[in-house]
C-alpha cells in the first residue's frame, strides 16, 4: 500500500480536507506532534473528529465573522480593486499607478490546474518590465509540507508596485488608533509568511530570483469601527525563517507513517471508542499553546492529564524532562531519584520545596 492509500485509509475514504495557512502555521508551531502531522498530512476532517471523540473545539470564526470578512473582502476588491490599489502603493510609498492589470484566479476547479494557471501568469509579468502593475486575485501556490505538496490560495499578489512582489492579505479585524489585536496580527504574520514563501518557491521553481517576493506583507483591516480599510505594512522576515526551519524539520510523511500501527483510524464516522483507542496509539505533544490553534487540544489535554507537559513546555524543560506531575512531587517530598540522571532534578526540587515552605512560614 503506497502512502497515498495509506492516507485514504486513515481518514476513511472521503476526500482529503485542504491544507491552507493557517494550518501550516499551526502546525509549524508544534512540529515535533506526530499525531497532528499524520492527521493533517491525511487532509482528516479534525473538527469532525474532536467532536466525534466528545471533545469538540472551542476556537474558530463565528459565521458572523466569516461573513462580515467576505464582505469586507469584496468591498475593498471592488471596481478591479482600484482602491486596493490605491492604498497598497501608498503604504509601499510608490506613485499610484493610472490602471493595473486585474487577473481573477478564483474557482472552485481542481487546484492542481489553478496552480499551474496561476504559475504561468504570475511569472509573465516578470516581462517586459514597461507592463503595468498587476493584481492577481486568489492565485493557487504550492508549498511542501512533510514531503507532500500542498496548495494554498492567498487573498491577493500585487506585481510590479516597487518593482517586486507583494502578498495582500484582507483581514476582519478593526486597526483601532493604529492598533490591531496582538495576537491576531502575530496570527496573520505568520500566515503571511507561508504565503511569501511559497510564492518564492514559484519564483525559484521557475529560475528567477525568490527575492523578487517582498518580505514585507501589505494588511488591509478595516479603520477604528468603520469597514473603511486601511493598510499596513507586516516585515515577515523573522517569522519566514521560523516556518521554514520548522518545515525543514519536519519528518517526510512516509516516514512518520512506517511508525503510525497498520490499523490506525481517524475516520470521523467510526466508533467514538476505537476512534479514541486509535489516536492514543499515535504520540502527541500536547501544549497549551495548542489551544488556540489546534481542533483536538482538548482531547490531548484530557490525555496528558497528570503529566508536566500539560503545564507548557518551559515547565517541563525547567523540571528536567520529568514527565509525571506525582513523580515531580515525590522528589519535592525527599524521595530520593533511583536513576542517577535525575538525580540533580531531585535536589533542585527537594531545594525548591524547601524555600517555598521557609518563605510561606515567614509569611
Amino acid at each position: 500500500m503506497d502512502t497515498e492509500q495509506r492516507l485514504a485509509v486513515i481518514r476513511g475514504g472521503v476526500p482529503p480536507k485542504r491544507h491552507n495557512a493557517r494550518t501550516i502555521a499551526a502546525l509549524t508551531g508544534n512540529p515535533g506532534c506526530t499525531r497532528r502531522a499524520v492527521l493533517d498530512g491525511a487532509g482528516v476532517d479534525k473538527p469532525a473528529l474532536a467532536e466525534r471523540v466528545g471533545f469538540p473545539a472551542r476556537f474558530g470564526q463565528s459565521r458572523f465573522a466569516i461573513t462580515r470578512g467576505n464582505v469586507f473582502e469584496a468591498q475593498v476588491k471592488a471596481d478591479g480593486g482600484a482602491e486596493l490599489l490605491r492604498l497598497v502603493a501608498e503604504r509601499l510609498g510608490v506613485p499610484v499607478p493610472a490602471a493595473a492589470r486585474w487577473t481573477n484566479l478564483g474557482g472552485d476547479d481542481d487546484p492542481a490546474a489553478r496552480a499551474r494557471r496561476s504559475a504561468t501568469l504570475l511569472t509573465e509579468v516578470l516581462s517586459p518590465a514597461d507592463e503595468p502593475a498587476a493584481l492577481f486575485d486568489h492565485p493557487m501556490l504550492g508549498l511542501v509540507v512533510a514531503g507532500q505538496r500542498v496548495h494554498l490560495e492567498p487573498d491577493l499578489v500585487a506585481a510590479r508596485l516597487g518593482g517586486r512582489f507583494h502578498v495582500v492579505e484582507v483581514k476582519s479585524f478593526p486597526v483601532i488608533d493604529g492598533q490591531a489585536d496582538p495576537a491576531k496580527l502575530a496570527a496573520a504574520a505568520v500566515q503571511s509568511a507561508v504565503y511569501v514563501l511559497a510564492l518564492r518557491d514559484l519564483m525559484a521553481a521557475g529560475g528567477h530570483d525568490p527575492h523578487l517576493v517582498s518580505h514585507e506583507v501589505v494588511l488591509v483591516c478595516p479603520r477604528d469601527f468603520s469597514n473603511a480599510p486601511v493598510a499596513h505594512l507586516l516585515d515577515v522576515r523573522r517569522q519566514l525563517l521560523v516556518v521554514r526551519r520548522q518545515l525543514d524539520r519536519m519528518d517526510r510523511l512516509d516516514t512518520l507513517l512506517a511508525g503510525v500501527p497498520d490499523g490506525f483510524t481517524a475516520d470521523p464516522a467510526a466508533d467514538p471508542a476505537a476512534l479514541a483507542g486509535s489516536l492514543a496509539q499515535v504520540p502527541a505533544r500536547y501544549a497549551p499553546d495548542c489551544l488556540a490553534s489546534c481542533e483536538l487540544a482538548y482531547f490531548c489535554r484530557q490525555e496528558t492529564r497528570g503529566q508536566t507537559g500539560a503545564l507548557g513546555r518551559p515547565v517541563r524543560e525547567a523540571l528536567g524532562g520529568i514527565a509525571e506531575v506525582a513523580e515531580v512531587l515525590a522528589f519535592a517530598a525527599g524521595e530520593p531519584a533511583t536513576d542517577p540522571d535525575r538525580a540533580e532534578a531531585a535536589a533542585l526540587l527537594r531545594t525548591a520545596a524547601r524555600l517555598r515552605a521557609d518563605a510561606l512560614a515567614t509569611a
